[in-house]
């Protein structure tokens, strides 16, 4: 079976937020691009994951106010991973284990990608057609 690497989404694609930046700001990126999740910035440095669940249950079910609001407090941190080696049921037994949708790629402990429940049904479909 193929490596997660195969299907990951790769680090140089991965769309950002600044922590300090507001939720609203945030769920418009989101929405703008079609997309499910951001990873969280402090420099350079990525310190966490901002998903569509994290909007639903840390700020529209807390009534939080989304332009005072900043990502790093609804981040989920540290974001969970995997190694690049891993095949998709590896990855899908995480994800069912954790109940996350979202899962960080590391090559030697290095965040080289991210993998989604969308990747992998993408992944699944594509294999039914081969």
């Amino acid at each position: 079976m193929d490596p997660i690497k195969s299907f990951m989404v790769p680090s140089e694609k991965f769309i950002t937020v600044e922590r300090d930046t507001d939720v609203q700001t945030a769920a418009r990126l989101m929405r703008d691009r079609r997309i499910s999740s951001l990873l969280v910035t402090n420099g350079k440095e990525i310190v966490g994951i901002l998903t569509d669940t994290d909007m639903v249950r840390r700020v529209v079910a807390a009534g939080v106010d989304t332009l005072t609001t900043t990502a790093e407090k609804i981040m989920s941190a540290p974001i969970l991973t995997i190694e690049e080696d891993k095949t998709v049921l590896d990855v899908s037994d995480l994800m069912a284990n954790t109940h996350i949708r979202h899962l960080g790629v590391t090559q030697g402990g290095k965040l080289v990608g991210m993998i989604s429940v969308r990747d992998i049904l993408v992944f699944l479909t594509n294999l039914r057609k081969t």
